[in-house]
């Protein structure tokens, strides 16, 4: 999948100026969005942080995930190192979209798991394609990467790409009463792993 360069400006945020670049997929007219921040077309390993859009964790502050305490802590990390790219893909709800995502969460509401509801609806438990992040990472000159995920489907779809993976480092703020069952689902259905304490 090839993504069309859009254009860049600058971000300030609350950890400091990013680059913000936009990028149009013109086979299924949604916009995706890269931001880096220092020199990451130096050759050197880049941090990256892989984020597919949640709409209700990212800007609506539900704690019923751990996507906005992530991306906040993505954001945060590559300040401090003062380098780094995000790519934030607009693939809501592990790619089936808002709406449906709030199906999801009624059926979870009803006692199904983040899995379970994905497939009541008709859906595979994870619809996501990482194929998007090869234009982007091209574009920003990025080839050997610090991945900042707990999923190893991330780091495969990278390395399937040709990207050198040359770190995995745990991404695991969040944790809460409320979203308990759904990380607990994340590793023991789609294997997200866990095991290291990172804030």
């Amino acid at each position: 999948m090839t993504l069309t360069f859009v254009e860049s400006s600058r971000l300030p945020t609350l950890w400091g100026d990013f680059q913000i670049h936009g990028f149009d997929d013109p086979d299924t007219q949604k916009e995706h969005i890269a931001l880096s921040m220092g020199n990451v077309a130096d050759g050197e390993p880049v941090l990256v942080r892989i984020h597919s859009e949640c709409l209700t964790g990212d800007a609506l502050f539900s704690m019923r995930c751990d996507c906005g305490p992530q991306l906040e802590a993505a954001m945060r990390r590559i300040a401090d190192e003062g380098r780094g790219v995000i790519l934030y893909l607009r693939q809501e709800g592990r790619g089936i979209g808002l709406i449906n995502k709030i199906k999801a969460y009624h059926l979870q509401d009803s006692g199904a798991d983040t899995v379970e509801a994905n497939e009541q609806l008709g859906f595979g438990a994870d619809m996501r394609d990482y194929s998007i992040c090869k234009s982007m990472l091209k574009h920003l000159q990025v080839q050997r990467i610090r991945l900042m995920t707990n999923n190893p489907r991330k780091v495969l779809a990278l390395e399937s790409m040709g990207f050198e993976v040359l770190e995995r480092l745990p991404l695991q703020p969040g944790s809460n009463p409320h979203n308990a069952r759904y990380l607990a689902t994340k590793a023991g259905k789609l294997g997200h792993l866990f095991n290291e304490v990172h804030d």
